[in-house]
This record gives C-alpha cells, structure tokens and sequence, in this order.
C-alpha cells in the first residue's frame, strides 16, 4: 500500500484586512456586486464558474462546476439540460447549493436555497447569444448519458450541422435556466491564524422576507 501524501506542508496563512460588518453592503447584491467587480478586476480565470451541489430522492450529494449566467436580487442563474443527473435531481430535491471559490483573492462566497426554472421566455435569451457551436454541442448531446466514444458525438455534432445548413438552431425543449433563489448568501474572507471572517446573510421570514447579518464562527 503506497504511502498516503503528506499535505501538512502545503498551509498557507492569510493576510488581509478581514472583513467587518462595517464593510458590508447593505444588501447581500450589493456586497456580491463589489466582490465579484473584485474577481474580475483581479483577472482571475472564469470569475463566474460557480460549485452547484444538489442531492437527489436519497439525499446522496452531487456537485460540479458550471458557469453563472446571471444574478440579481432575485438569485443566481445558470443553464443545464433538465435531463441532466442535476436536472433529474433537481426535479425531486429542488434546492441547492452555490460554492465561489475565490481562492486568489482568499475568499468565497456560500449560498443555498431553492431552485427554480426561469422560464421559457428568460431561458431563450440564455440560448440565443451562444456560439453556433455551443448550441450545436448542447442539441447534439444528451447530458450525463453514456456514449460508445467521443467520436459518437462528434458525429452526432456533424450529423445536425448538416442537417440545419448553418441556420440558427431553436433552443431544445430540455435545455435552460435554473434560478437559485437564496435563503442564505455567506461572505468567507480568510484571516490570520486561520481566524476567518464569515458574515451572512440570512432571509427572515418573520420580518416580511427580509434579511439578517449574522457572524459565523470560523
């Protein structure tokens, strides 16, 4: 049995200011506003890809990277194949939970909540600006079922290129935007001797569905 790695070596501290209730937005939008801003400014790669972790029936976890789309007051949006494993999961367990791992910038951003489909009307401009061949992937494959090679979908890719002779592809039935619409939105800055700094937001239904701060020990 090969020796398990030693990864103790590997911790790093963290150096920053922290963060303070005094340097909060006033909303969880606004404050998401300036540390995505910060993301960007920072050049880091895909500032939006985002951990979503959804469960099925079971409550047996599952989690991948995707692209956020869109945000605002209402939630944070990204785009799937409803046939998809997190589309089926979604369809009996619709929550969710949102990672963004800000790691350059020693930060991360937590959400959960719970999921719902944007519509048909909002989900056709998610479609519409997608490079052909983006859209040609997306009708072609059947997401998270197994295929023979990848060059089954290559020709499946080739095969509906033909087909449609270069013109725009309609949006599949399957394919669109999912909603997070968060109950809790939490603020992770790292500190010093691993002293870190969460605030979060949290919904409070019993003040008319509007929102606390609270701090989180680390």
């Amino acid at each position: 049995m090969e020796a398990v790695p030693d990864l103790s070596r590997m911790r790093r501290d963290y150096e920053t200011r922290g963060l303070r209730e005094d340097d909060l937005a006033p909303t969880w939008v606004e404050q998401f506003d300036r540390w995505f801003a910060d993301a960007v400014a920072a050049e880091l790669p895909e500032p939006n890809a985002v951990v979503v972790a959804t469960a099925d029936a079971d409550g047996a976890p599952d989690a991948r990277i995707v692209l956020l789309k869109g945000y605002d007051e209402a939630g944070f949006v990204f785009v799937t194949s409803y046939a998809s494993t997190k589309g089926a999961q979604l369809a009996v367990n619709p929550r969710a939970a949102l990672v963004f791992p800000w790691h350059a910038l020693q930060r991360q951003v937590r959400v959960t909540g719970r999921v719902e489909r944007v519509g048909d009307a909002a989900s056709d401009d998610l479609w519409d600006p997608r490079p052909r061949g983006a859209q040609l992937a997306a009708a072609a494959s059947i997401q998270s079922t197994t295929v023979d090679s990848r060059e089954e979908l290559v020709e499946r890719l080739r095969r509906l290129d033909a087909e449609t002779g270069g013109e725009k592809l309609p949006r599949p039935a399957i394919w669109g935007g999912y909603r997070v619409v968060p109950d809790s939105v939490e603020f992770w800055q790292g500190g010093t001797d691993r002293l870190h700094d969460r605030l979060r937001f949290v919904r409070d239904d019993e003040e008319g569905g509007g929102w606390v701060v609270q701090r989180l020990a680390p």
